[in-house]
């Protein structure tokens, strides 16, 4: 069985002025640009989405450099994979004076024992680390080792190159193996799938090609045959920075944008239980009692969606979501709390309670002064007491 590379793979960049995109790294002036120019050697995490380029240009910054390449996969390699390499790096470099750049793709997911390991060789020059990964290196990487690397970050592709890529997959595709009729609408439906996708975008622009048959006529429909829904990227990172937007969008009273946000999660398959949560926070927090009644719609909401499931639930969800984005808005009560627990456990204002509001109702309190001068509120509303210690008279916390 003959094996097919994908068209991915044939047209992947050998050279930094071939690459498209990532102009923060690739332009002339940038920093990372005049660090591979001068042939200074240094270890990075490349932190970007699924089809930026990060294997590319590992590959691009190894040739530019004049070094060995190994490539791994934390899918699939461990430790004693890493030894090898080290040894077979120390040798050549003690040998020939070449040194080697270690590209391990999906570093994420290497336990804290791998990336251990991985520190003595960096430490010592044995190796230089170029590590890929589509999650928040904050998150999912040791400091050991953060602290020894610089984090480069890549973006999806923009428009412009993504139709430049497309461009050229079909370019080369039909110089070998023949024309083909393109639909005008054809560049910008792969466009719009492979969302910043390089790698979607050529898979989707060969199979589009292949799949027109003797015709050759490559039209929408066609597309739209090839592809099912589109699966979005949820990891740990759009688990907050989406959790994140869909509060904020709450908070400054956007229904539109709290819905989109909300269907991100929903697509994504968040647990339904955490976004009611979230429903139910933003209620007192962003709400409070400027509109009581959010509190009370989002606990139904949360109790909804445990009744339901999905996708029904999504009904009551959205509901919530809308009701509490049009709301009115006060922070008055989480300013108050956090007022209070501040001046007790970071100004050090932590009183005892006044004898005259101290439980008097049990034997003996009144021997020690306990709930003297105090007055019953409900038959003497008119009476101004005082409630607080009285090192904070007149202090305010609600506004």
């Amino acid at each position: 069985m003959t094996i097919q590379t994908p068209l991915a793979e044939i047209l992947r960049p050998s050279t930094i002025d071939e690459f498209l995109g990532q102009n923060n790294i690739t332009d002339n002036n940038s920093a990372v640009y005049n660090l591979i120019k001068s042939g200074k050697l240094f270890s990075m995490i490349l932190w970007g989405p699924p089809g930026s380029g990060k294997t590319t240009l590992a590959r691009i910054f190894a040739k530019e450099l004049n070094c060995n390449f190994k490539e791994l996969s934390a899918v699939n390699s461990g430790i004693k994979d890493l030894r090898e390499i080290a040894a077979m790096a120390q040798e050549e470099l003690e040998v020939t004076g070449v040194n080697t750049v270690v590209f391990i793709d999906e570093i994420h997911r290497y336990s804290k024992t791998q990336q251990d390991a991985l520190l003595p060789y960096i430490e010592k020059g044995i190796i230089y680390l170029i590590g890929a990964t589509t999650e928040n290196p904050s998150f999912q990487v040791i400091p050991a080792l953060l602290s020894r690397v610089q984090i480069v970050i890549l973006t999806p592709l923009d428009d412009e190159n993504i139709l430049k890529i497309i461009r050229k997959g079909y370019s080369y595709l039909m110089n070998k193996y023949g024309k083909a009729k393109l639909d005008p609408k054809v560049g910008e439906f792969i466009l719009r799938f492979s969302n910043g996708d390089a790698r979607s975008a050529l898979n989707l622009v060969e199979n589009s090609y292949f799949a027109s048959g003797q015709e050759k006529n490559i039209t929408v429909e066609l597309l739209e045959n090839l592809v099912s829904k589109k699966t979005i990227k949820y990891g740990i990172d759009e688990h907050y920075d989406i959790a994140s937007a869909f509060q904020k969008s709450l908070r400054g009273s956007d229904p539109d944008a709290a819905i989109y946000w909300l269907a991100k999660m929903i697509s994504g398959g968040e647990d339904p239980r955490f976004i009611a949560r979230r429903l139910i926070v933003t209620a007192s927090e962003d709400i409070g009692n400027a509109d009581p009644n959010a509190l009370n719609i989002a606990i139904n909401a949360y109790k909804a969606v445990e009744l339901l499931g999905f996708p029904e639930g999504r009904i009551p969800l959205a509901q919530a979501v809308i009701y509490i984005a049009k709301s009115p808005k006060s922070n008055a009560t989480i300013m108050a709390i956090d007022k209070a627990l501040q001046d007790i456990e970071t100004n050090g204002e932590n009183y005892p309670v006044p004898m005259h509001l101290r439980d008097s109702h049990y034997k003996g309190a009144a021997s020690y002064g306990f709930g003297k001068d105090y007055v019953y509120s409900h038959e003497h509303p008119d009476v101004k007491q005082e409630f607080l210690p009285t090192e904070l008279k007149g202090r305010e916390y609600v506004e």
